[in-house]
């Protein structure tokens, strides 16, 4: 790990930090098909319900939340158990500078420790910096979902990729 980078489970005070780094994604049109920002109410519930199993993992650099990653359930189907969906955003400030792969690897290991063999993720394709980081780290592009949204009035292509993490055997 980089100095002065610390990853570790996120706590209520780092709401407000994971909120802003949530609507910046969200502006920059680059990691979800969201449109609205979300106000602190949303992120506080949103906090709660990542207890247990479904943890968010900060990243900060020199006492700074630079980015975040959540597992979320995949499906409420039970035949899902141990299926994680993988978020993670990084500010403006901090893209490209290694947070990303230490966030990964953290929360990687937190799926494991917590019954999970498997983390999917859904992109944009023309997400290229984001899926460069997946592919270094085991991920496979399962396939594109056409159409699969609309972002901004237009209909948008989602990527969806995978990664076995007791047995990373393709």
């Amino acid at each position: 790990m980089e100095s002065g980078n610390i990853i570790r489970k996120a706590s209520e005070s780092d709401t407000m930090a994971i909120l802003e780094i949530y609507n910046q994604g969200i502006e920059d049109r680059i990691a979800t098909l969201e449109e609205e920002t979300k106000d602190y109410s949303y992120m506080k519930e949103w906090f709660e319900r990542h207890q247990g199993r479904y943890n968010i993992l900060v990243a900060e650099q020199d006492g700074i939340i630079a980015g975040w990653a959540s597992l979320n359930p995949y499906s409420n189907r039970c035949a899902y158990d141990g299926v994680a969906d993988l978020s993670i955003y990084i500010s403006r400030n901090h893209r490209g500078k290694g947070l990303g792969k230490q966030l990964l690897a953290e929360i990687e290991s937190l799926a494991s420790a917590n019954g999970f063999h498997k983390i999917v993720l859904f992109t944009f394709p023309f997400n290229r910096l984001g899926q460069g980081l997946y592919r270094k780290m085991g991920y496979r592009e399962v396939g594109v979902f056409r159409n699969q949204g609309k972002l901004d009035g237009e209909f948008v292509d989602v990527m969806a990729m995978e990664k076995l993490l007791l047995s990373n055997t393709y």
